[in-house]
């Protein structure tokens, strides 16, 4: 069972094969030649495992995040975080980091983020004094920042694949968002004091609260969502529609930069983006419950208790893991494969399965922009036509500072539980 479930995917994924053909080709070869099952079993699965109302939420996020980006909120976001850093060092990657940040609250697509950012930033950044490798790996980088500020699609997946509640995962995620925005603001600070990049001008306050007043529906977005949440005036799915609404009357009605035509053809992109994201849920979940009947999860519990490992060194061995696997899979494809064999063994070592989602997802996050496969790296790429090593070179200070972030993540729990336990 082991060349069909695991060396077969992994040869398969080498060739580049799509990830839901590698899940669906695994386990399709098992239940003939290893395991004889009926065949009818795979297809009950297969869309078995899209009856789930929380899926809801994807799409409406996705088309969320498309309607913000197409009606030029991501713009006024990113002259709201430029107005705001002022004059310090390097303000103008500082205002990419938070920009990147704000955007994050809305969207929750990695991806996504740093196409709009690329697109305005990057020769701006340029012509301010960045250097190409600082520049876009900045840019690759501040993007993985959106996969932990909710909401977040990996975080909802991973709720989904460790039966936990997404309100929790939410606010568990919001302070170390903060923290790995944060450090990255400090690097590039620091940075640009060595490398003499100039600094933006002064801080102006009639400046700064104009931009506040033309960004203020885009800022208020996810205090509604989130909000809502919290104080259950809606479930996540639910929150996902309000969002879409919202959206729709900011770009038709306030901004007015989108027509009921730019409306229909958001709609379809997101169609085909959640149509992606869905397939991989649905093959995912094929593997996921031939590993699970088949006792995996269980076994691999016997086997860790028998290494008598501790926590700690758990940790420690599943952010070396998450790490490698992040160059090569999406964080979905991630989630949804390690979420169910992983979060067992968590529980059972006694740590918190909210905490160890953050730590999950912030791993994940990191293998976004990690060479040599890192999406993030190939967005940038497209977006500035940089070679892929002047990437490699300027994404790697931006991995090592985040991986310091994630150590602290990893052993200081109260940081993500903190404020889930206050509420």
């Amino acid at each position: 069972m082991i060349w069909s479930l695991v060396a077969l995917p992994l040869m398969l994924l080498a060739l580049g094969t799509p990830v839901f053909l590698v899940f669906l080709v695994g386990v399709a070869v098992t239940m003939m030649f290893v395991l004889p099952m009926p065949a009818v079993a795979l297809q009950q699965v297969l869309f078995g495992g899209l009856d789930n109302y929380a899926l809801l939420a994807i799409p409406f996020f996705v088309f969320a995040g498309e309607l913000m980006g197409g009606s030029g909120i991501a713009q006024r976001l990113i002259a709201w975080a430029m107005a705001m850093a002022g004059r310090v060092p390097g303000s103008l990657g500082v205002a990419t980091v938070g920009a990147s940040t704000a955007i994050g609250a809305i969207s929750g697509s990695s991806v996504a983020t740093v196409a709009a950012l690329g697109k305005t930033l990057y020769p701006k950044l340029i012509a301010a004094g960045y250097s190409r490798e600082r520049a876009s790996g900045l840019l690759a980088s501040s993007g993985a920042i959106d996969i932990v500020i909710p909401p977040s699609i990996a975080m909802i997946l991973y709720c989904l694949a460790a039966e936990q509640s997404i309100p929790k995962l939410f606010m568990a995620g919001v302070l170390p968002g903060l923290l790995m925005a944060v450090m990255m603001g400090g690097f590039v600070m620091i940075a640009a004091r060595r490398e003499g990049v100039a600094s933006g001008p002064r801080f102006d306050g009639k400046l700064a609260l104009k931009a506040t007043r033309e960004a203020v529906w885009a800022l208020l977005m996810p205090v509604f969502v989130l909000g809502g949440i919290y104080y259950g005036l809606f479930s996540p799915t639910e929150a996902g529609g309000f969002a879409c609404v919202y959206a729709i009357v900011v770009a038709l009605f306030v901004y007015r930069t989108m027509t009921l035509a730019d409306i229909v053809r958001a709609a379809g992109n997101s169609a085909m983006l959640s149509g992606q994201i869905l397939i991989i849920v649905a093959a995912a979940g094929v593997i996921t419950w031939m590993i699970t009947t088949q006792g995996i999860p269980q076994a691999i519990i016997g086997w860790i208790n028998t290494l008598q490992l501790s926590a700690v060194t758990f940790l420690l061995a599943v952010n070396i893991v998450l790490l490698v696997i992040g160059c090569f899979l999406d964080p979905t494809s991630a989630i949804l494969v390690f979420a169910p064999l992983l979060v067992p063994i968590a529980v059972s070592l006694g740590i918190d399965p909210i905490h160890f989602g953050i730590v999950m997802t912030v791993n994940l996050a990191i293998g976004m922009f990690t060479p040599p496969f890192g999406l993030n790296i190939f967005v940038a790429q497209s977006v500035t036509g940089l070679p892929a090593h002047v990437l490699y070179r300027g994404v790697a200070p931006f991995v090592a500072v985040l991986l310091l972030a994630l150590l602290i993540i990893t052993y200081v729990p109260a940081l993500s539980l903190m404020l889930g336990s206050t509420l």
